[in-house]
């Protein structure tokens, strides 16, 4: 079983009507056959969307609906900031296993309301503001993309969109490809944490390595390194590089994610490198080193 997604994940797309949706949904059907099996929309339930290439897809009036006649496991949200939070939570109220959400903005205290109703669920969700999860040549949720994908062993988690991409890119032409990689985005309060996914990975009998792509701001790599340091003290360690976003930034201004802010003395990058370092992650001086630090970490 690949990790969250494989050829059998069944995908609802909240948004679908929406440029964006369009656009990512006709992305997702063109690779290896990802499984979008509907959209929804309030106002639209019972039309159909028909996509550039001929493809139609059944709208429905709610997820839930949505879940019901399709029998859909996933469901990725390209709704407007103002309107994602309740697009999440209806998600969330339909037992959505997986509900990735890409928006970028959604306002803090909506992702608190959000984040409360999460953690009460069996919900998994990726996100916000992320560019989704792809397993190579089975799935492709969000806004990865395909073509720099290649089936293989590496686990790529990164808070970075473009950094995703370029991790995903050197580990393509280092001929490792990739197990599953995955967007956890940037935002402060989200859905799904570094450990979750490094948990997953080392669990994976397909994932042979990883990277891990961090940034300034919060706690959030340190954590992760204790957690491997703990996990490497019970026999459970892989080759992994890393890299830290954001070196240069100056305290107190936000760059790039709402997460990324030095504050407080906290979040600062040299702190989160040394904890990497100290957890046996061979951290890259830039990331256009990362493929060739990670063959560096397998050799030993």
């Amino acid at each position: 079983m690949s990790i969250l997604i494989d050829k059998n994940t069944k995908v609802l797309v909240q948004g679908l009507t929406g440029k964006t949706g369009t656009f990512h949904t006709e992305q997702a059907l063109a690779y290896h056959g990802t499984q979008m099996v509907g959209g929804i929309h309030p106002k639209k339930g019972g039309e159909t969307w028909t996509g550039s290439n001929g493809e139609n897809l059944p709208i429905f009036a709610s997820v839930a609906e949505g879940r019901e006649k399709t029998g859909a496991n996933a469901s990725v949200i390209y709704v407007p900031p103002a309107g994602a939070g309740a697009a999440i939570i209806e998600a969330i109220d339909a037992e959505v296993p997986l509900i990735v959400c890409i928006t970028e903005g959604i306002p803090v205290m909506d992702m608190v309301k959000v984040k409360a109703r999460l953690d009460k669920s069996s919900s998994r969700l990726i996100g916000p503001n992320c560019p989704g999860i792809v397993t190579p040549d089975e799935c492709k949720i969000g806004i990865m993309p395909g073509n720099i994908f290649r089936k293989g062993s590496v686990g790529v988690v990164s808070r970075s969109g473009t950094l995703t991409y370029e991790a995903v890119f050197q580990t393509t032409n280092a001929g490792l490809g990739q197990s599953t990689a995955v967007g956890i985005g940037g935002d402060p309060v989200k859905g799904t944490e570094f450990i979750d996914i490094l948990e997953m990975f080392l669990a994976d009998d397909e994932t042979k390595s990883i990277i891990m792509i961090g940034e300034i701001g919060g706690s959030a790599e340190e954590e992760a390194a204790q957690f491997l340091k703990d996990e490497a003290k019970k026999g459970r360690k892989k080759p992994m590089a890393g890299f830290i976003a954001g070196r240069t930034a100056p305290p107190g201004r936000t760059m790039g994610h709402a997460g990324a802010v030095i504050s407080g003395g906290k979040g600062g990058a040299e702190d989160k490198i040394a904890a990497m370092e100290d957890a046996g992650i061979r951290v890259s001086p830039s990331p256009a080193r990362l493929g060739t630090t990670l063959v560096e970490a397998i050799k030993g």
